[in-house]
């Protein structure tokens, strides 16, 4: 499939990046020639200098041939032309990222498809619905259900005295006596690791699990930690992010937001009814204290300094607030969260990577997640009756070492497979599998 994207940033290397892996026809369009030199250096994929609204260059990238055009550079004009002209030259498919959340509200007053923008995505929405998911529940750095929550993912940090330290995985088996969650894999300094049963967990990992509902509490206890509920949640600045975020959690929990803007807080004080507005600077901790920090159950830090939102992060951490999340800039960042003491940094512009490539995705897979810092897909399959594991034995198909089957949903009920599983047609199954053995993975199902 050929795939145009406008845009050699963050985003537009990311989804270049993970799409190269899926073998895709990429073309990078870029006006900056040492961002695209980069690109093409690290990438297989063809690279094309100039402005991705010249027909030229869009005539030299094949644009009819195209069966999706992505704009991700950071103009929002710029992204929105590039689909509309696109679309009109020949390309099947457009999405455009935008800033302006109107477009988002209005899409269906303004019409966009007829225009030639089949959909829009905005970087700083997908951060603030991020946020609110990994919200769910203080004890675990993520979470994610499938079916309802017939399964879950969730991610705890082990520490020294977690029961599982030192052990295998085998060797800790016995602390799953009813075999109802399994790990699937292991962040240990910034490699991920598919576990088999001779892998040991160590201090400082980051460990995920794929459980049924009644394990939950166990896996916490693991963690050393303990399961509380969220009331209480302090907002570090009053950028798109701040005021996205603050509009989801305000309507479940007491929210409070810290602007260093003094303008910028009458604005925000207008905009956001249900949260408390609070002008200062959210680096000095008197100021921290005397809004009751340590009153927090979770402190969320999403200035335009990645530097004053790590910081602070830790500074909540001290102050005993269970759950911080930082925004950073930087990708390179987010791997440091299991190392420093920060539960989840996120980067804004791998969100809407990730999101955009689960978009293209769809129909192939149920769903499709992502986790903060692993090299890793999380996969959801229907099994049909052509699928090649109908019948099968799970321990008798060859997976490839590099995924697992993490647990398999039928008829409303979940269960955490071992290898005399045996798959049925309509059975959904969750995988998780490093990028390289995405397409093998699929060839089962």
């Amino acid at each position: 499939m050929r795939i145009i994207i406008a845009g050699a940033g963050d985003v537009g290397f990311h989804l270049a990046k993970l799409l190269t892996q899926e073998n895709q026809d990429i073309v990078l369009i870029d006006t900056d020639a040492e961002k695209l030199k980069y690109a093409a250096e690290h990438l297989d994929i063809a690279t094309i200098r100039g402005n991705s609204i010249s027909y030229s260059v869009l005539e030299e990238a094949n644009v009819s041939k195209a069966r999706l055009v992505i704009a991700a550079t950071n103009s929002e004009e710029t992204n929105i032309s590039t689909c509309i002209i696109a679309k009109h030259l020949g390309a099947k498919r457009t999405i455009a990222r935008v800033r302006n959340t109107e477009f988002l509200l209005k899409r269906e007053k303004l019409d966009l498809e007829k225009l030639g923008i089949d959909e829009i995505i905005s970087t700083e929405t997908l951060a603030a619905r991020e946020i609110k998911r990994l919200l769910k529940d203080v004890a675990f750095t993520d979470s994610f259900e499938f079916d309802g929550g017939l399964l879950n993912l969730v991610g705890i940090s082990i520490e020294e005295a977690s029961p599982v330290a030192g052990k295998t995985v085998s060797e800790a088996a016995y602390l799953n006596p009813d075999n109802n969650f399994l790990t699937v894999a292991i962040l240990r300094n910034n490699k991920t690791i598919i576990p088999r049963g001779d892998v040991s967990f160590h201090s400082g990992d980051h460990v995920y699990f794929i459980a049924q509902p009644d394990a939950m509490n166990h896996i916490i206890e693991l963690s050393g930690k303990e399961r509380k509920r969220i009331k209480n949640v302090m907002i570090l600045g009053g950028n798109e992010v701040g005021v996205h975020t603050a509009k989801k959690l305000s309507l479940k929990f007491n929210v409070k937001l810290i602007e260093a803007d003094k303008d910028r807080c009458f604005e925000l004080a207008d905009e956001l009814r249900g949260t408390l507005i609070i002008h200062g600077n959210g680096s000095n901790v008197e100021l921290l204290e005397e809004e009751g920090i340590d009153q927090m159950d979770a402190f969320i830090a999403v200035t335009d300094n990645s530097e004053t939102n790590i910081i602070s992060c830790l500074v909540a951490k001290n102050h005993k607030v269970q759950k911080t999340i930082a925004l950073v800039e930087n990708m390179d960042y987010i791997h440091l969260s299991q190392n420093i003491g920060v539960d989840t940094m996120i980067n804004k512009k791998l969100i809407a990577a990730n999101f955009i490539f689960r978009h293209i995705r769809k129909g192939e897979v149920l769903s499709l997640t992502s986790l903060h810092g692993v090299d890793a897909e999380v996969l959801e399959f229907e099994v049909s009756e052509k699928s090649a594991v109908v019948g099968k034995v799970l321990k008798a198909i060859n997976f490839p070492k590099a995924a697992i089957v993490g647990g398999v949903i039928r008829n409303g009920r979940s269960y955490t497979p071992n290898g005399d599983f045996v798959f049925e047609a309509m059975d959904h199954v969750v995988v998780v599998a490093q990028p390289e053995c995405i397409h093998k993975v699929e060839s089962y199902f």
